[in-house]
């Protein structure tokens, strides 16, 4: 089944034990720096302290670990925003340390377009859970989901005919849409919660674009695009003995990495942003959000 499976293996115990220490780098740092201003400042006024330490400017170091501190969620958005990848093809397996740096961000946007989007889904839920115990420096973020509008008659996926025919099956077409109705009701009632109980505001939202799902689009922080071309050859069983469905394998996509660095990549990063804003604006609101709203 579409990416079916992939996203629980994505949350092992090395992405966990990451997220643990992810938590606990901002704090250790700020309880340095405000251990660094702190000792410095008793340093510059009592005089023990300043002659065991054998230094003089207690003070001025204590206000640069000071500035330190107040500048930190800045100055580690800055560094997250420079970051270059280190490879230009990755899998989709891949995706879950995208996320994670750009959560790294004070602002955080994540657009993607493809089938239905389910692994990029779970690694999207288990980050915005984590958001409720420690949200660092994250203070909004926006989640767009472009996927193919499966109430339209569709050569992709369909019921493979025979030889290379392939035919129309509304019941298949039904199972993807309600796949893509539950991991939006999914994410959006956890971005509601969030919204409500925490200092983050998060906006989730699915529409639909016609047409097959050719291409594997998602693109973070509107800095770092990543573009992958399904197979559309992918076959796929219901039951031993059903029919072949064409169904393609989103997990399997190898996907390329463009980033802002070079005045070639920037220019394709904008034009990539682009596309996808022109798309979305063009995009309908599926039928499920609509009855949601009456």
């Amino acid at each position: 089944m579409a990416e079916r499976g992939n996203g629980q293996a994505e949350i092992g115990m090395s992405q966990q034990l990451r997220r643990y220490l992810e938590r606990l780098e901002p704090i250790v740092t700020r309880v340095l720096l405000l251990g660094i201003f702190a000792t410095g400042l008793t340093a510059q006024f009592v005089k023990p302290v300043g002659d065991a330490l054998e230094g003089k400017a207690y003070l001025g170091g204590a206000l640069l670990s000071l500035v330190g501190y107040v500048l930190y969620d800045q100055v580690k958005e800055l560094t997250t925003s420079v970051k270059v990848p280190t490879r230009n093809l990755v899998a989709s397996s891949e995706l879950g340390s995208f996320v994670s740096d750009a959560f790294e961000a004070r602002k955080v946007e994540i657009s993607f377009l493809g089938y239905t989007g389910e692994t990029l889904y779970h690694t999207l839920f288990h980050r915005l859970e984590g958001l409720f115990d420690n949200s660092g420096s994250t203070r909004r973020v926006t989640i767009r989901m472009l996927v193919p509008d499966f109430g339209q008659p569709m050569i992709v996926p369909a019921r493979v005919g025979e030889g290379t025919s392939t035919v129309d099956d509304p019941d298949f077409r039904k199972r993807m849409e309600q796949r893509c109705h539950e991991y939006d009701g999914i994410l959006s009632e956890l971005a509601d919660r969030l919204t409500a109980t925490t200092r983050v505001t998060v906006h989730c939202e699915y529409r639909l674009y016609p047409g097959i799902p050719r291409d594997k689009i998602c693109i973070f922080n509107r800095a770092q695009v990543l573009h992958g071309l399904y197979d559309l050859s992918a076959r796929t069983r219901l039951f031993h003995t059903g029919p072949e469905y064409i169904d393609p394998k989103g997990y399997r996509t190898d996907l390329n990495v463009w980033s802002g660095e070079g005045a070639a990549a920037g220019e394709a990063v904008a034009q990539w942003n682009k596309h996808f804003d022109d798309l979305w604006a063009l995009a309908t609101v599926p039928q499920w959000r609509q009855r949601s709203t009456v």
